[in-house]
């Protein structure tokens, strides 16, 4: 039976076999929930940097641009970082450049990967069919805060895992964390995540919509994966 890990953080990336896996990248708060959001809208690509100036200098090509540093945007960008932003009409049709603190670091950190999509609750359920399709190992990317893994990312792995029961097994002890994890909250995954790190910093900016909406499952059915350097519907 084919394999599926967890990576809990981007900074133990190197320990896997990345060019031979299928990878799933997560950021719940909040970059692939808006990622997934995005596109659900009608978005045409999304290029995902670590830099700043980068995504600046995509704004300079006619790209529109989103970024996000420790929770807040800073000035001159088009898109803060929560999925609401998405959910307007400019989006439609539209060419993006996206960086954040965590969520892009990891997708970059990820793209030698052969078929390397974007996860989110608000997509779990078409993600776990597209692993169920691909016909070899399979690895979760979660990308955690600042190199330290977090709660909610390592739950939407549990939780991934859980969808794809029979059809891979669990290969080690961060798998098997996750599923433990996501099976005991799972019954309420907000009552989990409060009092986590991140919740508490988002609680800090005042958008608590935010957390609750990130939480609700499978909302888009859409699929984002790479292509190249731009994430584009699968």
């Amino acid at each position: 039976m084919r394999k599926i890990d967890v990576c809990l953080s981007p900074e133990l990336i190197h320990l896997y076999d990345v060019p031979s896996l299928a990878v799933v990248v997560v950021d719940i708060f909040r970059a692939t929930s808006c990622m997934v959001t995005a596109f659900a809208h009608g978005a045409k690509e999304i290029i995902p940097v670590e830099k700043m100036d980068l995504c600046s200098a995509y704004g300079a090509k006619g790209y529109l641009t989103s970024a996000e540093r420790n929770g807040v945007t800073p000035a001159g960008f088009d898109f803060d970082n929560s999925p609401f932003s998405y959910q307007v009409d400019k989006v439609k049709g539209a060419k993006i450049c996206v960086t954040t603190t965590n969520g892009t670091v990891a997708i970059r950190k990820s793209r030698k990967s052969p078929a390397l999509y974007v996860g989110a609750f608000l997509n779990i359920s078409r993600v776990a069919e597209a692993l169920k399709k691909w016909e070899g190992d399979a690895l979760i990317v979660c990308a955690g805060w600042k190199g330290k893994p977090n709660l909610e990312d390592t739950l939407f792995a549990g939780a991934l895992i859980d969808l794809l029961h029979g059809s891979y097994h669990v290969a080690d002890d961060a798998a098997m964390m996750a599923l433990g994890t996501y099976k005991e909250a799972s019954a309420n995954l907000m009552q989990a995540v409060k009092g986590s790190s991140h919740v508490n910093r988002l609680l800090g900016l005042g958008i608590e919509k935010d957390i609750s909406f990130c939480l609700e499952r499978d909302v888009y059915p859409v699929l984002p994966g790479l292509r190249g350097n731009k994430l584009v519907l699968k």
